[in-house]
């Protein structure tokens, strides 16, 4: 019994760091995705102040030229981690489904004793009972 309950500790600790590990990728995804938003409005800002749009001119902002490709980069980094929660998640399910099939089964076993124990009690009980009614009380 006792090391079922260690079991059960340890699956939910374990859960508890799968949760923690897709929440942490997620908030990384939401940043690199934030930056890459700030980056954009960097570059428009640029190209406004520039008047020109076209990459391939001669005379585009250099900032706007390396903002553009950090802004690509932190895309890419966002699109790898996507890709990595997703792997993340199917870890999450996978400990959540050996979690619950460990307290099913441990739900069962403590049920069963709970039953004998009342098995065990209505004995008891019957034994005094039919001793009572042996002795004419």
């Amino acid at each position: 019994m006792k090391s079922r309950d260690t079991l059960i500790r340890l699956k939910r600790f374990q859960v508890d760091e799968k949760r923690r590990r897709v929440a942490q990728i997620e908030m990384m995804i939401a940043d690199f995705e934030r930056m890459a938003a700030d980056l954009q409005a960097e570059i428009a800002s640029e190209e406004q102040k520039a008047g020109i749009t076209d990459t391939a001119h001669f005379a585009y902002p250099t900032y706007a030229k390396a903002a553009a490709q950090r802004r690509e980069n932190l895309l890419q980094s966002a699109a790898n981690l996507k890709g990595e929660l997703d792997d993340a998640k199917g870890e999450l399910a996978e400990a959540f489904e050996e979690l619950k099939k460990v307290e099913i089964l441990d739900d069962r076993e403590k049920g069963a004793e709970r039953s004998a124990a009342g098995a065990r009690e209505q004995a008891q009980m019957d034994q005094l009972g039919l001793s009572r009614a042996v002795r004419g009380y």
